[in-house]
């Protein structure tokens, strides 16, 4: 099966999974997103940040998982639920989860507490617009965009349950996990070298 023929058809879960080697984000019951696969730096980028945040998590309860894996966004890991009922998962690039309930043997049920997307040209507006409203509304805490073309990541964090811009960094920088204390990324080693690619 493919792609919804009609956009206005609201999409849910239990149809999704009947799908064969497709992959899609529904906010709404309306699919957002069909990406193709990621681009070899995208791919090198999402693997440095899982090899940096899972060599700190190493013996703790939160755990860091990349794409693709589902998150239910608003389904709660302590009520019943039902695939059919479910018109909104996302498949961000990597996720950081510290609640062991929200974590199935199939998918992610609720908010992760930090959920990073590598955007693209085609990606940038939805991961900016319709994902990080979405993150908002479902509570994330802290929610990055990492931006190859500039070699940036804006960092959002919640705040009066906004997902509010904390600051950009670029390459030269360390970025801290705000969701954790004195944990810090350097982007040098995320971000390729412009001669590297």
């Amino acid at each position: 099966m493919g792609v919804a023929d009609d956009n206005k058809k609201i999409m849910t879960y239990k149809e999704y999974a009947t799908w064969e080697d497709e992959r899609c984000e529904v906010l709404d019951g309306k699919v957002i997103s069909m990406a193709p696969s990621p681009l070899p730096e995208h791919q090198d980028i999402s693997m440095q940040l899982s090899i940096d945040i899972g060599t700190y998590l190493r013996g703790k309860t939160c755990k860091v998982f990349a794409a693709p894996i589902d998150i239910y966004l608003f389904e709660d890991s302590h009520e019943k639920w039902i695939d059919e009922n479910v018109r909104n998962w996302v498949i961000p690039d990597l996720i950081v989860v510290c609640d062991p309930n929200k974590i199935r043997r199939s998918k992610i049920l609720g908010a992760p507490d930090l959920v990073v997307e590598i955007i693209s040209p085609s990606s940038a507006k939805i991961d900016r617009m319709d994902k990080r409203l979405a993150y908002q509304q479902s509570g994330v805490k802290e929610y990055w965009i990492i931006d190859p073309a500039n070699q940036i990541a804006e960092v959002y964090l919640l705040k009066k349950r906004l997902l509010q811009l904390h600051n950009v960094y670029n390459r030269e920088q360390h970025i801290p996990v705000h969701i954790f204390e004195e944990f810090t990324i350097d982007l040098g080693g995320v971000f390729p070298n412009r001669e590297e690619i």
